[in-house]
C-alpha cells in the first residue's frame, strides 16, 4: 500500500524533525551505527546537502532523502552520493521510501548529476537502475552493497569513489 504523500523540499524548521526521523529509522537497523543524523547534520555543515528531500504524511514529516557530492579518483564530476534514505517504522514498506528516491532521482538529475552512488540493500536499489559496477568500487566497502546509476552514456568512470568526509560523522 502506498500512502498519499507529498515531497519537498526541506526548511530550516523540519532540520530537528528529519534528525528524529533519521535517529528512529535507523534504531534497530542491523547495518547501521545509528549515527545516520550526525551524517546529516554535517553534510548540512560542510554545505555538501546538495538535495534535502522530506516527505510529509497529513502534515507530518515522515520520511528524508539526502544527495551530497562524492568524489571520484578519476576526475569525474557531477556524481552524487545518496543517503541516508530515512522512513519512520510506523511508515516503512509502505511506499514512501521508494517515492523519495524516485523524486530525488529525477530533482538531481535536473540540477545536472550525471550520476549516482550508494551503499545499500541491492535487492531494494536494483529496482530503482541502480547496479554493481566493475570499474567503480568503494573503498571498504563490499562490490555487491555498493550501486551505482548512471544517467548519461558518456564514458563510464573508473576508479575510487569517496564520500563526504560527513559520512565519517559520529555525533
Amino acid at each position: 500500500m502506498n500512502l498519499p504523500i507529498s515531497i519537498r523540499q526541506e526548511t530550516l524548521e523540519d532540520i530537528q524533525v528529519i534528525a528524529e526521523v533519521t535517529e528512529k529509522a535507523f534504531k534497530n537497523h542491523p547495518f547501521s551505527r545509528q549515527t545516520e543524523q550526525f551524517i546529516i547534520a554535517a553534510l548540512r555543515g560542510n554545505g555538501a546537502l546538495s538535495l534535502s528531500l522530506v516527505a510529509e504524511y497529513k502534515g507530518a514529516v515522515i520520511g528524508h532523502i539526502a544527495f551530497s557530492p562524492i568524489t571520484i579518483s578519476d576526475g569525474t564530476e557531477k556524481w552524487y552520493g545518496i543517503g541516508p534514505v530515512s522512513v519512520c517504522p510506523l511508515y516503512q514498506k509502505q511506499g514512501v521510501g521508494s517515492a523519495l528516491i524516485r523524486e530525488g532521482l529525477t530533482q538531481i538529475r535536473s540540477l545536472g548529476a550525471v550520476g549516482c552512488a550508494l551503499v545499500g540493500d541491492p535487492v531494494f536499489y536494483k529496482r530503482f537502475g541502480f547496479t554493481n559496477s566493475t570499474n567503480l568500487t568503494h573503498e571498504g566497502i563490499p562490490q555487491e552493497f555498493f550501486l551505482v546509476q548512471q544517467f548519461t552514456h558518456e564514458k563510464s568512470p573508473e576508479g575510487n569513489v569517496t564520500f563526504n568526509r560527513g559520512f565519517m560523522a559520529n555525533e
